[in-house]
């Protein structure tokens, strides 16, 4: 397992936060992923056989926020 920190912009409340929960963890591979509006990152922890950063980040973009590694 690995894990990336995302920084994540397009946040304005905690529904926002769960939606990126919801989009990242809905990745194949992605085992967990903590969103943090305050510091608006997603720190994701996945597997590099079934996913990549770059995966990860158009996840989060098709889902209308913007997102890059941090």
């Amino acid at each position: 397992m690995a894990n990336i920190t995302l920084n994540i912009s397009g946040m304005t409340c905690g529904g926002c936060v769960k939606s990126v929960t919801r989009i990242l963890e809905g990745v194949e591979g992605v085992a967990k992923a903590e969103v943090s509006l305050e510091q608006n990152t997603a720190v994701v922890e996945y597997d590099e056989a079934q996913t990549t950063p770059a995966a990860l980040i158009e996840a989060v973009e098709d889902g209308g926020f913007d997102a890059a590694e941090a």
